[in-house]
């Protein structure tokens, strides 16, 4: 008798159960139809209400743009460029730094300080908006620099695109491009006037020379071991009998060879590393003189036609809705 009601008990629970689980998935579908009938609805509201307000909206945005080339023509112009260095002393994070120590004398209008550090004359630190320094990316870590960090937003831990160690980037921008010359010149001066860079810098060049110095005296050594083994053993090592054929084998002059290559190898990348890269830095790729100003129409218009767009539409809307605006005004006093 006990196992009957049990038995009934059990299957009046799991009824219950899925008459709870229909109600909840129709619950849910009521509120999706509903959802999706309010969505449709706020779209077509929408495109009536700016189909209806075409002219005030279109008139919203010849009057951006005719601000924005209102600002154009009566703002003072601003260039940009760009130049790239090669870091032949210290590491990049060090002269990035250092250059943007410049960065913040420019924002904070600290002529005194620029044309203290730029050695240039004020007309020249007045034509100056900014200078910064980027990491150079390298994709796919192939030593080919491919773009810069503008926004600082490169990661770190990436190991496939990699931030390269022997260059970066200096933006500058101006109002006059014909100074560019003029700044390369004061950026140069300004990271050379580090005195631990020029000692580190003058370290390194007399330690190449010594390696060039003994290069080429172990390089006399190997000749003259050459010269003996060649010479000296082949001409020791002669058939004692007559009618004996002797092979000889000249594997041990062949391996001084390979290292008289070696070293010859590592001097000319010595040399060519005094020769090019001298100085504590070297210019790559220099400023190029901007054929377009950067606060163009198009600069200001994606700015100035949005705002005016956003605000017409607020006016707009407001409008419309004065009537119930004014009475939820007129409940709340």
């Amino acid at each position: 008798m006990n196992d009957l009601m049990d038995k009934k008990n059990s299957v009046h629970n799991n009824s219950i159960d899925e008459i709870d689980l229909l109600d909840l998935f129709s619950q849910l579908g009521r509120w999706l139809l509903k959802g999706l009938n309010a969505l449709g609805r706020g779209v077509i509201i929408s495109l009536v209400f700016l189909l209806r307000n075409w002219l005030p909206l279109l008139l919203s945005g010849l009057i951006g743009i005719g601000l924005s080339y209102l600002f154009r023509y009566t703002t003072p112009p601003l260039y940009q460029s760009n130049i790239v260095f090669r870091t032949n002393v210290g590491t990049n994070s060090d002269l990035i730094e250092k250059i943007n120590k410049l960065h913040i004398y420019c924002r904070e209008r600290n002529k005194t300080k620029l044309q203290e550090l730029l050695s240039l004359d004020n007309e020249m630190i007045e034509n100056i908006r900014d200078i910064d320094a980027f990491w150079i990316i390298d994709n796919n870590n192939d030593g080919i620099p491919d773009k810069v960090d503008y926004k600082r937003k490169h990661n770190v831990y990436d190991t496939l695109n990699v931030m390269m160690m022997d260059r970066f980037n200096v933006r500058v921008k101006i109002k006059d491009p014909d100074y560019l010359d003029n700044i390369r010149n004061g950026l140069i001066k300004y990271i050379k006037s580090d005195s631990l860079l020029h000692q580190r810098n003058q370290n390194r060049i007399e330690q190449n020379e010594e390696l060039i110095s003994r290069i080429d005296y172990d390089l006399l050594l190997l000749d003259s071991l050459q010269k003996v083994k060649y010479f000296e053993e082949t001409r020791n090592i002669q058939p004692k009998e007559g009618g004996q054929m002797i092979f000889l084998q000249e594997h041990a002059t062949q391996l001084v060879i390979d290292d008289i290559y070696s070293l010859y190898a590592r001097k000319q990348l010595l040399e060519t590393d005094l020769n090019l890269y001298k100085e504590v830095i070297t210019v790559l790729s220099d400023f190029s003189v901007p054929a377009r100003r950067t606060n163009g129409g198009s600069y200001y218009a994606v700015r100035v036609v949005p705002v005016i767009f956003i605000l017409t539409l607020l006016i707009l809307i407001l409008n419309a809705n004065r009537k119930g605006l004014r009475g939820v005004f007129e409940k709340y006093k």
